[in-house]
């Protein structure tokens, strides 16, 4: 499966690609692929090191006569996400990504691909390997932990680095020049309770699953199905005859919650009551969502009583906090087009053992519609007794549409594809504006091949997009302006 992906062109990316999969890279877990670019950056007998978050910076000179142009920093980050069918038995710990072709898609074997933001990491690891590619002074920056804190990305100190021009390649759309991003905060209310026995009721498991998920910045104006708050709505549908004994739902926060399970127990005689109400109310959301989520499906299984559940008092303050708990889009931009400027991902809720946890990622373009969002999410879990945490918080990207590299790129993109490329700023979490901080001078643009379905098992890339995407690339790197 995966040695064909490796003979596809350009084989630069793709074989680099193939071996970067081969290495297990979770966000916060990243020693393997750290040691696996330094082995790769050493044997091609180039500058290494290692920052004291571990992050890897390649230095490699320019090309004959690329001296007099500006020095680059080609950028990437090393960690994926890792996310499963319930059905795929895998473990990311130990296996490399099962790779396969689907007409002009690579995809993965029920697991996530790591197209991102592997295919940025592939595609420099091909520019420092190359002897025939003309470029100028090189400083090839693999950050860690992109996808769940950017903690590389502000861990780098100021004077690693001494590039102009920051290409990122953490962009999923081939014909987009990306110049702003969203900042975020992650949000975690949590809340302690006395669980009461159990005895002589009937127990079920409870299942959603089947929605798409997708990426909880790039996806979220989709109003694709949130496994949390459609378990939520059965939950609060049936809460006069249920007791709820556990909950878990979702798994990452920058990742739209596809499936969520809870345990729920009710008296022998209200079974049929409670399995009637839950089917009407799934019905009534299968409906809602029939043209974006075809394939949700919610399931029963009779169970053994669990020992413990949760007090109807705060089994009812829950519901209603995850009722009234925003989530999706807060607000579109009214400075840019169809942008989305905030939203809320009700990402993952946990009930278990005595103690309820429910994170959610934050973002927004403006710093100002961030904090409007936390308050909003504060009032309401701290209305019904939660405490709150804010953590993870980064800055957005500001757009600049005076950019000197970004004029450079939309004339080669404008003469290589005859059109002009969509020049945009989008609501994902870009490093950019984290690596601004500390290097406020260095011009930045984002780009990338297209890929679709990120942060699920659904990730897949388009090869022929890959293969515009090296072709660009190699085109700006020649065309780097000179040194002032």
């Amino acid at each position: 499966m995966s040695e064909a992906v490796r003979n596809l062109e350009p084989k630069a990316i793709w074989d680099n690609f193939s071996n970067l999969n081969a290495v297990p890279r979770p966000s916060k877990k990243e020693e393997r692929v750290v040691q696996f670019m330094v082995d790769f950056g050493k044997h091609l007998g180039l500058e290494v090191a290692v920052d004291k978050v571990q992050n890897v910076i390649i230095k490699k000179p320019a090309t004959t006569g690329m001296e007099n142009r500006k020095t680059i920093v080609m950028q990437s980050h090393l960690d994926m996400v890792h996310q499963k069918n319930a059905d795929t038995v895998f473990d990311f710990d130990k296996e490399g990504i099962k790779m396969l072709i689907d007409g002009d898609w690579v995809t993965a074997d029920g697991t996530t691909l790591g197209a991102d933001n592997g295919l940025g990491v592939a595609a420099i690891m091909g520019i420092l390997a190359a002897k025939n590619i003309a470029h100028p002074a090189i400083e090839a920056l693999f950050t860690i932990d992109e996808e769940t804190g950017m903690t590389g990305a502000m861990g780098l100190e100021a004077g690693y680095l001494t590039g102009e021009i920051l290409l990122n390649l953490d962009t999923e759309e081939d014909d987009e020049i990306d110049i702003g991003c969203a900042g975020g905060v992650d949000v975690t209310a949590t809340k302690s309770y006395t669980e009461e026995n159990t005895e002589g009721q009937k127990a079920f498991k409870l299942s959603v699953k089947g929605l798409q998920g997708g990426h909880s910045g790039m996806d979220i104006h989709k109003g694709l199905g949130n496994a949390n708050k459609i378990m939520n709505r059965v939950l609060l549908a049936t809460k006069e005859i249920i007791q709820i004994s556990s909950i878990q739902g979702g798994s990452l926060r920058n990742a739209i919650p596809r499936e969520s399970f809870a345990v729920v127990v009710c008296d022998t005689k209200n079974a049929a009551k409670f399995i009637a109400k839950a089917e009407e109310t799934i019905a009534t959301i299968k409906t809602e969502l029939k043209n974006l989520e075809p394939n949700l499906t919610f399931s029963f299984e009779a169970i053994e009583a669990p020992y413990k559940m949760m007090p109807i008092e705060e089994q009812n303050s829950l519901l209603n906090t995850l009722e009234k708990a925003h989530n999706g889009v807060f607000k579109m931009s009214a400075a840019i087009p169809d942008l989305v400027e905030a939203s809320n991902n009700i990402a993952k809720v946990t009930v278990a053992d005595s103690k309820i946890q429910i994170e959610s990622l934050t973002r927004s373009s403006v710093e100002g519609s961030k904090k409007e969002v936390v308050q909003a999410l504060k009032s309401v879990f701290q209305s019904n007794g939660f405490e709150v945490r804010l953590s993870g918080d980064y800055p957005g990207w500001q757009p600049n549409p005076n950019s000197p590299i970004l004029k450079v790129m939309e004339n080669l993109y404008a003469d290589i594809f005859g059109k002009k490329p969509k020049v945009v700023a989008c609501h994902a979490g870009l490093e950019c504006g984290i690596l601004g901080k500390n290097y406020p001078n260095m011009d930045m643009i984002s780009f990338g091949p297209t890929i679709k379905g990120a942060h699920s098992p659904d990730e897949r890339v388009s090869i022929s997009s890959v293969q515009k995407f090296w072709k660009y690339l190699l085109a700006i790197l020649k065309n780097i302006p000179e040194k002032n």
